[in-house]
């Protein structure tokens, strides 16, 4: 892959972007210049990408950095100085150079098929862009570091050790059940003595969301992020329509199956500490040595070498310290993402490892991610049109998940626990469906009823809660940890309305994940080649070209829930 000076034309190979002296002038030969003409708007168009990459990889980096050391004062002072010094300094000058763009005649002369997502989504940015929102924005951002510092400070002492929550999580899959419910009720409790500080913290964000809404003439901050997350072919309303078609066709499976754990369990009723333990008893799922992540990158290019070996050369590519981070430490921000960057063409993997079945999926997740980046970036030169929308990177990422599972007998070389790790991965997404459905549904309520109060908020939760809960569950006595469980979930504070993707992209994994099961080879191709498109499609376009409906009403998850059902009623329990 090439690297950041590789192919530099505009921007100095020692260009230091922490530096507004030194990016300023850049910025404002791109203003200055005449793009009347095709082959000038052309040439303005690559040197636009090419200091976009540059600068996008220096801010992508010091997110990186400060996700995996939160603790680090002099980390923190480099994220917050691009935070607070050069980001709002871009995005004035960037709209301007978006405006200079759609206000030239030529460019209507653009290849269509090429360009035509990127003329939509520009003019979607210009008609949002508001000077007065930057610095809200900016303390948004602010606040989210406080966030992850306090998420990533939070460790309790269990058996002799010092524990992160990631690592605690490993106990409540433990057989003996007063050893898990000591874990759970730990990690709650660690939880809840932030509590207050996570209100505080998003009850501001909630305040700067709305006034930004208010700035650019809109009527709630929903109808603000619909067009910040160019959400052009799908509605708030159809979001709501899949809430009650999850609660209508998934909550019964989550209840059958909870039932069935009841009983093999032998429990009267089960509690939240119940839910990931073994039925039969048997010792937790270790896939890797938890001290030892490379294992688990060796294990996971072997899996997709197995799968096409073009795969497994593209993982086989990401390196230590480079590209990966991945077990799970004290001063390191909560869960898992794939970073791009741009100027390197480098994908970058951040996970929390704790030896668990599930950092199996995380990794096989993530790496779904970096192909897709990897081969959108190979064939696109310009860095505006690589990124495809969130609801088909989702479908990238948990196709790999699905489609991995037949070769998971590389981290366990006994069946039975090959099947244990396969029946986990199907009803996990199950399970999730109810989730995303319960995160997605709160952010309705919470951003179109501004103004309401903490209790407001914590009510609305507990309802929303209620309806998509597993009813086999019982939470006596457990109110308090129950009614802050929200504050756990990073995208309502990063990333607001960004959780309905993984429904959406979920539907899209299992249709293509029954394609391989029917023909790997032509399935696969779909795929690359859907990938390779990155952003130049529309939404529902790149479903098609990976052979995907792009659909998320009842009638799609109903036949992909029933194929889920009759693949587990064939795996042993």
């Amino acid at each position: 892959m090439p690297t950041a000076t590789d192919t530099r034309t505009f921007t100095p190979g020692d260009l230091d972007p922490s530096d507004w002296g030194q990016l300023e002038p850049l910025y404002q030969t791109l203003l200055d210049r005449p793009i009347g003409l095709p082959e000038q708007l052309r040439q303005w168009l690559a040197d636009f990408s090419e200091l976009s990459a540059v600068v996008s990889e220096y801010g992508s980096r010091r997110n990186i950095d400060s996700a995996c050391h939160t603790d680090d004062p002099v980390i923190e002072k480099a994220y917050l100085h691009y935070v607070e010094q050069i980001a709002p300094k871009i995005k004035p000058v960037y709209f301007e150079l978006q405006k200079k763009f759609l206000a030239v005649p030529c460019h209507a002369g653009l290849d269509a098929q090429r360009f035509g997502e990127l003329i939509k989504q520009w003019r979607s940015a210009v008609e949002l862009f508001r000077p007065e929102n930057v610095p809200l924005q900016t303390e948004v951002a602010k606040l989210n570091n406080e966030y992850d510092k306090t998420v990533g400070a939070m460790t309790v002492e269990f058996d002799g050790q010092t524990l992160t929550l990631q690592q605690l999580s490993r106990y409540l899959e433990e057989p003996d059940r007063e050893t898990r419910e000591k874990a759970w009720r730990l990690s709650a409790d660690r939880r809840m003595a932030d509590r207050e500080i996570f209100e505080g913290i998003f009850d501001t964000m909630l305040g700067l969301r709305e006034k930004m809404s208010k700035n650019a003439g809109l009527s709630d901050f929903r109808a603000y992020m619909w067009k910040a997350l160019d959400r052009f072919d799908y509605t708030p309303d159809d979001c709501l329509a899949f809430a009650d078609a999850v609660e209508q066709v998934c909550l019964p499976v989550v209840d059958k199956m909870d039932a069935q754990r009841k009983s093999s369990l032998g429990l009267e009723v089960l509690r939240p500490w119940d839910l990931s333990v073994d039925v039969k008893g048997r010792p937790p799922l270790r896939p890797f040595d938890r001290d030892a992540p490379q294992e688990l990158v060796d294990k996971s290019a072997e899996v997709f070498r197995r799968v096409d070996p073009g795969l497994g050369e593209d993982f086989s590519t990401l390196k230590m310290g480079r590209n990966l981070d991945l077990e799970s430490r004290k001063g390191k921000r909560a869960g898992g993402f794939q970073s791009s960057l741009q100027a390197s063409r480098q994908p970058f993997i951040f996970m929390n490892a704790a030896g668990l079945d599930g950092d199996v999926r995380t990794m096989l997740h993530e790496a779904g991610h970096a192909f897709h980046f990897i081969w959108a970036a190979a064939d696109e030169p310009l860095v505006f049109m690589r990124h495809a929308p969130m609801e088909f990177c989702e479908v990238a990422s948990m196709s790999m998940e699905l489609i991995g599972v037949d070769h998971y007998g590389l981290f366990y070389p006994d069946r039975r626990d090959r099947d244990r790790a396969t029946r986990s991965l199907l009803e996990g997404i199950i399970q999730i469906l109810p989730w995303i459905a319960t995160i997605d549904s709160f952010q309705h309520w919470i951003y179109t009823h501004p103004g309401h109060t903490v209790q407001e908020r914590t009510d609305a939760w507990m309802q929303i809660l209620s309806r998509f809960q597993r009813s086999h569950v019982d939470w006596s006595g457990l109110d308090d940890a129950r009614a802050s469980m929200w504050q756990r979930q990073l995208h309502l504070f990063h990333v607001p309305f960004y959780y309905i993707e993984y429904g959406i992209a979920q539907l899209g994994a299992l249709q293509l994940w029954l394609a391989y099961r029917n023909d790997p080879g032509k399935a696969l191709s779909a795929y690359r080649s859907a990938l390779r498109l990155g952003g130049k499609r529309p939404l529902p376009e790149l479903f098609e070209a990976a052979g995907l409906k792009f659909d998320f009403t009842r009638a799609t998850l109903e036949p992909l829930m029933a194929a889920i059902s009759d693949e587990l009623d064939r795996l042993p329990a």
